[in-house]
């Protein structure tokens, strides 16, 4: 994908929608005409081959820079994010969100840079960052006051900056013709797939490269400054305390009461090196700029002074530190400076959907002052809490694990990216695992792990990992399926009463819940279908049977709820993620349903319940027949609105009263029935049910034509290349104007709604995942590689972050669907229970490579014309079958082998 495109085009064609030719978006409103028409077959071959090509990833520079922040930190553990002209910004290390959102950088008080001090051949200083984004500007001036109060972003910059994100990884290429250095900026936090502890970190590690591109010797200064991380009750200076570590670094640290939220500690630390230290800027109790003028005059003079700490009667200034490094380089010489901040805040005062009688009056916890009388223990604990003290130890396990920690996390992003997958796929797929090392994710100390839907910019969004939100994110489950499986805990041990009720929303700390509000149909029973998947992926039989009663319970509720007749549909009024409930069976969660029930039989077959099989199967194929037979329009699985006859009369009796005297509400729901339905409406969503399940290995009986015709008739009717004439009142901005998307419902046979379901109109990333996963798991490879490109082109960097696809809030859960991209595209799946691997790529080429994760070990899977070739690069994984799809063609081959680290499984394959 080039980094500022002239002219996008995204396929609307294929052998199977003959919509007409390739349609281009050059920034005015898409028409097919005389000029630009050209033979179908032709457009359609020809567009294809685009979609495959393999090609870098995107680079980012000036405009499409401004928006790029990739989130970097431990999971459950905060974040900082590296921005797209090299430097730091959103500080969210405070167990709660702490994101802008916006891009207007990050609060004075929240910063760490690096400064460049050429000695020799000639002198001149610069701060180690791209040119600050011209789009940013205007936003300096609404901090307050035209300025800043202390920012170091005017300090002289490098000229040139070109960002790569390969996450976990990020790069910025610095330089500038005034500079005999080129700089390279690798930003990066473990990310070892398995590994929940060490890739929970709490730090952020920067890589400083320097390059002597000139045919003289370079003699520079390099130095890291970081503002006190930990200053303790708002900012009370008071608190702080700075503690030099000799020739390494500075850890800051406060002396609030140790139960208090604002107690907690950072440290900077220069890894295998000798470094100058300053323990403590100037303390000047003028402006709070002074110590910042003060630090410039040090390092842009040479005169760069150490320092022992703080003085405890000199309590004003910023109170921040700094480490020199410094060095000679030869020409055509490099040097490598690793820079690690670490933070570690052990107190945890948010709280949110349960009740807790010491809990502060703020419930999302974002003051940071809240106390406990003394000796009470804090509300919760992060993960990290468990592991280490303080952010020194922190520093110091870095240190000491460097070189391990690099490797196995860079091991990880070249199985990653040596791919044989799309460019933008991989672009796709490895950016949303951003999210997990975001302020969504939280980890409490016995290692459960908790989720927001999304961050606003200084606070949680709808918090409890909600379950129908979470239904749709792939990415815990392999990488770190150990996490994955504490959620169906929550859900089943926590979160559901006694008759079966699961809160859709979990409560933080872990304790009850309240049991007052509509239990989430597509959520429960999507965590019917997430045990067996995470049965499948662990292999762990004692933990299904722990599991069983309780899953049971939830889908008898279910069942006894909506389905009370034992039609195979959810009759009843059933709550969803569209945050409304339908009335009347639809595709959508019906088909959830018929996954549940199905997954359901499977477990219990392979417990020995025989007594349980025979109910739960005949009721999933009534519930197939019913699909087919009742909600299949001929084209799509729409709904059945239905209020009547229910054992919910609720809207019946309602609107029995209407008459000439009601209200204008009142007319339109006796004239349309309940609001927000779909009706026969097309919904994006129509089939994630079959989506689901399709991927987690369960089979449902289902019409395989019906759930085909569905998916063309999703991208034929719901996908627009081009928006600026979709009317949206809802929220336009996750794709609008001239931007291609898919919506998440249409109308092609008439009779939409007045008030259609709540965000209709809208376009969500992650349901635009989990169609175009399902569309080429079904062979439309076209047509779902077409989606993601169109999506990822919206995340260009000037318009939207690309590491934040944001729904309700920035690094929104849903969006961890993209993960499914590698399954479909691979047709991987491994079992653990039957030791059996299914493969079978959906693309043409071979050699065909792809990164792959299993609950055992990570690494890659390779197919040529003649063998497959499991390479792990971690843990192993054991074979007792292959099931081998290409072309449509399945093998089932015996295949007992082991493969470990060094040591590849490979079998050979005779002709087809």
């Amino acid at each position: 994908m080039s980094e500022k495109p002239t002219r996008r085009e995204f396929l609307v064609t294929s052998s199977s929608i003959a919509l007409g030719a390739a349609i281009p978006l050059d920034g005015k409103r898409a028409v097919a005409s005389a000029e630009n028409a050209v033979d179908t077959q032709n457009a359609t071959a020809h567009s294809l081959e685009e979609l495959t090509r393999p090609g870098p990833q995107r680079t980012f520079t000036r405009d499409t820079a401004t928006q790029v922040a990739m989130p970097i930190g431990g999971i459950g553990a905060g974040c900082v994010c590296f921005n797209g002209y090299g430097g730091l910004q959103d500080f969210s290390i405070w167990n709660h969100p702490a994101t802008t959102a916006l891009p207007q950088g990050f609060a004075a008080s929240q910063a760490g840079f690096a400064i460049l001090h050429v000695k020799k051949p000639s002198t001149v200083t610069k701060l180690v960052e791209g040119p600050f984004p011209a789009l940013k500007i205007f936003d300096q001036g609404l901090q307050g006051e035209g300025y800043r109060r202390g920012g170091f972003e005017g300090f002289p910059r490098f000229q040139k900056c070109e960002f790569r994100g390969e996450f976990p990884c990020g790069v910025a290429k610095i330089s500038d013709s005034a500079v005999p250095l080129q700089i390279q900026v690798t930003a990066w936090n473990p990310f070892i797939p398995l590994d929940d502890k060490n890739s929970g970190i709490p730090c952020a590690i920067l890589e400083y490269e320097f390059h002597n591109t000139s045919h003289e010797p370079v003699e520079f200064e390099f130095s890291y400054h970081l503002s006190h991380l930990a200053s303790g009750c708002a900012n009370d200076e008071t608190k702080s305390r700075n503690t030099v570590l000799p020739g390494r670094g500075v850890f800051l640290h406060n002396t609030e009461e140790p139960n208090w939220e604002a107690y907690g500690s950072a440290c900077l630390i220069a890894v295998g090196e000798r470094a100058k230290v300053k323990g403590m800027w100037l303390r000047s109790p003028g402006w709070e700029f002074d110590s910042l003028s003060a630090l410039w005059r040090e390092v842009s003079t040479g005169s760069f002074t150490e320092n022992a700490g703080s003085n405890e009667t000199e309590t004003a200034g910023r109170n921040g530190c700094s480490i020199l490094l410094e060095g000679t380089l030869d020409p055509g010489a490099s040097r490598i400076f690793p820079i690690v901040i670490a933070w570690h805040f052990p107190n945890c005062y948010l709280h949110v959907g349960g009740a807790s009688s010491e809990a502060a009056s703020d419930p999302q916890g974002t003051s940071g002052c809240h106390t406990l009388p003394a000796g009470k223990p804090p509300l919760w604990r992060p993960f990290y809490a468990s592991m280490w003290n303080d952010a020194r130890e922190v520093g110091s396990y870095v240190d000491e694990h460097y070189a391990d920690l690099r490797s196995r996390t860079m091991a990880f992003k070249n199985a990653v990216f040596s791919s044989t997958l799309p460019a933008y796929v991989l672009d796709a797929v490895s950016a949303n695992l951003a999210i997990l090392k975001s302020p969504t994710v939280l980890r409490l100390e016995n290692g459960d792990i908790w989720g927001w839907e999304g961050c606003f910019p200084d606070a949680g969004c709808c918090h409890g990992s909600c379950t129908h939100v979470w239904n749709y994110a792939q990415a815990f489950p392999h990488l770190f399926p150990k996490l994955e499986r504490t959620l169906r805990e929550t859900e089943l041990l926590r979160s559901m009463d006694d008759n079966g009720h699961v809160t859709f929303r979990s409560a933080l700390p872990e304790g009850p819940v309240a049991h007052d509000f509509h239990a989430a149909s597509d959520g429960q029973l999507g965590g019917v279908l997430k045990v067996y998947r995470e049965w499948q992926i662990s292999g762990d039989a004692d933990w299904l049977k722990k599991m069983y009663p309780l899953t049971k319970r939830s889908l008898d509720y279910c069942i006894r709820t909506w389905d009370p007749d034992h039609h195979g549909g959810l009759f009843e009024p059933h709550h969803n993620t569209y945050d409304i409930e339908f009335w009347g069976p639809d595709g959508m969660c019906t088909s959830i349903y018929l996954g549940a029930l199905s997954a359901f039989v499977e477990i219990s077959r392979s417990l020995g319940k025989a007594e349980e099989v025979g109910f739960y199967e005949e009721l999933a194929r009534k519930c197939g027949r019913f699909m087919d037979e009742q909600l299949f329009n001929g084209e799509y699985y729409e709904q059945k609105v239905q209020y009547a006859g229910l054992r919910d009369q609720s809207f019946a009796e309602m609107i029995a009263k209407v008459n000439e005297n009601s209200g204008e509400m009142e007319k339109l729901l006796k004239r349309e029935g309940p609001k927000y339905q779909y009706g026969t409406g097309c919904l994006s969503d129509g089939m994630i049910g079959v989506w689901m399940a399709r991927m987690y290995g369960v089979d449902t009986a289902l019409s395989k034509e019906n759930v085909r015709s569905t998916l063309q008739a999703i991208f034929k009717h719901n996908f627009k290349t081009d928006l600026s004439e979709h009317a949206n009142a809802q929220r336009p901005g996750y794709a609008m104007g001239h931007e291609p998307g898919l919506l998440l419902c249409t109308w092609p046979r008439g009779n939409k709604p007045t008030l259609p379901f709540v965000y209709s109109d809208e376009v969500w990333t992650g349901i635009e995942y989990q169609v175009a996963s399902h569309l080429i798991a079904e062979g439309f490879v076209q047509e779902g590689l077409t989606l993601v490109k169109a999506l990822r082109s919206r995340y260009d960097g000037r318009v939207r972050n690309p590491w934040n696809e944001y729904e309700c809030g920035n690094y929104y859960a849903r969006a961890m669907a993209s993960y499914a991209l590698i399954s479909a595209l691979s047709g991987f799946r491994y079992s653990a229970v039957q030791k059996t691997l299914w493969f079978g790529p959906k693309l043409g080429v071979r050699p065909f490579k792809t990164f792959f994760s299993a609950a055992s070990g990570w690494g890659t899977i390779q197919l040529d014309s003649r063998s497959i070739r499991v390479e792990v690069v971690e843990g192993q994984l054991e074979f007792k079958k292959l099931v081998l799809t290409e072309e449509k063609h399945t093998r089932r081959l015996e295949w007992n082998a082991v493969a470990r680290p060094g040591a590849a499984a490979t079998k050979n394959l005779s002709p087809a």
